[in-house]
């Protein structure tokens, strides 16, 4: 059975991975043994979160890339397959945040959040997933979304932030459905509260326990308690799972 859930000899590339659910997610990748590509915008700590999964025994890379850019993002994909020789996973973790209401959003920070979280999930999905089907084995996709995509988070300013989750939600399922026939899956997970980088700010202001109290386990879940769904996502062990949009929110969007 446990084998079903290895990835030895698997290439990964994972967005997002420098800090967060992103490094989070790499290190499991790399723990069930993939060869794992990080790829953030902030270069130095790319390198420290590659070195330390080369510590696990594999073989990794870092890139500083920004995914909006999609010269870059061709780029990195040309590297990544002419170093390792094939891509099998992709998860998209790259994302960012402005906290106004939408009434002050302004539309330059109204681009940058689109940009990146939507249309970054987008170049890299369509980039990589070229070269999947080019490659005819196959592959996995896993694009990080939000329970923010399916409900707007009380008394938050996020209204924005959620429209472009939202967005990734149905990119993964149009994807999903277009690549079925070469076998590639496409997936996504919606983390709710976790204590990451992006969310410490306000977690440690009024904010937390506010947000806390929706929460019906009553706590925020830790950055390595999503590494095991995304090997789930990644591994054959989610063979016929694909389109799929799954919630990780200790029950806040039960209410």
């Amino acid at each position: 059975m446990l084998e079903a859930f290895s990835l030895k000899g698997k290439v990964a590339i994972v967005t997002g991975a420098a800090q967060g659910l992103g490094e989070a997610m790499a290190r499991s990748l790399a723990q069930s043994g993939a060869n794992v590509i990080v790829v953030d915008i902030n270069e130095e700590k790319g390198r420290d979160a590659a070195k330390n999964l080369k510590a696990l025994g594999g073989q990794a890379k870092s890139f500083r890339l920004d995914v909006s850019d999609r010269d870059a993002v061709n780029h990195m994909v040309s590297e990544v397959k002419s170093d390792f020789g094939k891509i099998n996973i992709l998860i998209n973790s790259a994302g960012l945040n402005r906290r106004y209401w939408m009434k002050d959003m302004t539309s330059e920070d109204y681009d940058l959040i689109m940009n990146v979280n939507l249309k970054g999930t987008f170049n890299t999905c369509q980039e990589v997933g070229r070269v999947m089907i080019e490659q005819g084995t196959g592959g996995s996709i896993i694009n990080v979304s939000s329970m923010s995509s399916l409900i707007v988070n009380r008394r938050r300013a996020v209204g924005t932030y959620c429209a472009s989750k939202g967005g990734v939600n149905m990119l993964t399922k149009a994807f999903a459905a277009e690549w079925a026939e070469f076998n590639i899956r496409v997936n996504a997970i919606a983390p709710g509260y976790f204590k990451t980088p992006l969310n410490e700010p306000w977690i440690n202001t009024e904010q937390g326990p506010d947000a806390l109290s929706q929460v019906p386990m009553g706590r925020f879940a830790e950055p390595e308690e999503i590494g095991p769904t995304a090997v789930y996502l990644a591994s054959d062990a989610s063979s016929y799972v694909t389109g799929h949009i799954l919630v990780i929110d200790g029950g806040y969007t039960i209410w």
